[in-house]
């Protein structure tokens, strides 16, 4: 007899009300894309750069959000069988489905929202809480400490339908997106340079100084390659990728001076540098806290 496993029924019953899904692998993250999806240039349109959907023929579970469906005969195909096997979770695409995510990750950023949001369907998540709303808007993380939004382009966990009815999406939501204006002059770097990072400043980090350096220099071109938009969510992302390789270090590691280094690359593309500096702040501050 086969049993179905818990993830794919999840999903099939989600499918069956609307949302698209996709399955999750250990880690919380969506499985890597197939090897006819890999390469460069990219196969499948904008997709493995998560800009758009792009034409992609793949069956396969690929480029996470991009992959959520509500197509069961797509979910429960022999692609994705193998793959809802391993899955511990699933994901939604909030956007598909219309929806709005705020992603509360600590109880002073659900404090904010009791005292700021209207109240909506709200989830307890591991931390702190997601609350829903009816609409769609952009995503963005780290719009302020411990807030960020998921909905277009993006994934969130499902956790359980929550509780409370769900309120349309308030202009309040709205305007925790902070538009990433071009500066004046593309290309100035931050108001004050720091020193590179080095031995200097990290005499406690158990990585070479070349394995450093290589991830840096990775991460600084996915910011400098964000020249039409997206560029500070994109250095939060890379800054709580990197302070993440150093929590088992003894320290200190020097990462404000490897956060300095994405900032000045965010300013580059045109992201106004308060707004570089707090999504670096709060990427660098996420990647501790998840970490303790």
């Amino acid at each position: 007899m086969t049993v179905t496993p818990e993830p794919l029924r999840a999903a099939l019953a989600l499918a069956a009300a609307g949302v698209p899904v996709l399955p999750l692998r250990a880690g919380k993250v969506p499985f890597g894309n197939c090897p006819s999806c890999t390469g460069r240039p990219p196969r499948c349109g904008g997709r493995p750069n998560m800009k758009a959907a792009g034409p992609c023929g793949c069956p396969a579970p690929c480029h996470a959000w991009a992959a959520a469906t509500t197509d069961p005969h797509v979910i429960a195909s022999p692609v994705w069988s193998p793959v809802w096997r391993e899955a511990v979770s699933v994901a939604y695409h909030p956007g598909g489905a219309g929806l709005t995510v705020v992603d509360l990750d600590n109880a002073a950023a659900v404090a904010w929202a009791r005292e700021t949001l209207p109240a909506t369907r709200t989830v307890p998540t591991t931390r702190g809480e997601h609350w829903i709303y009816r609409g769609a808007m952009p995503s963005s993380n780290a719009v302020r400490p411990g807030v960020d939004i998921k909905s277009a382009m993006q994934y969130a966990r499902w956790l359980g339908p929550g509780t409370g009815r769900m309120a349309v999406l308030p202009a309040a939501v709205r305007a925790l997106l902070v538009k990433e204006d071009t500066t004046p002059a593309p290309g100035e770097v931050a108001s004050s340079l720091p020193a590179p990072w080095g031995r200097s400043v990290a005499t406690g980090c158990r990585h070479t100084e070349r394995y450093v350096r290589t991830g840096l220099e990775r991460g600084l071109a996915l910011v400098r390659a964000r020249i039409e938009s997206g560029a500070g969510s994109q250095a939060f992302g890379v800054a709580r990728f990197l302070a993440a390789q150093h929590t088992a270090c003894p320290g200190p590691c020097g990462l404000a001076a490897l956060g300095e280094e994405i900032v000045t690359a965010a300013v580059s593309v045109g992201v106004p540098e308060a707004y570089a500096r707090r999504a670096v702040a709060n990427g660098l501050e996420t990647a501790v806290e998840r970490a303790a």
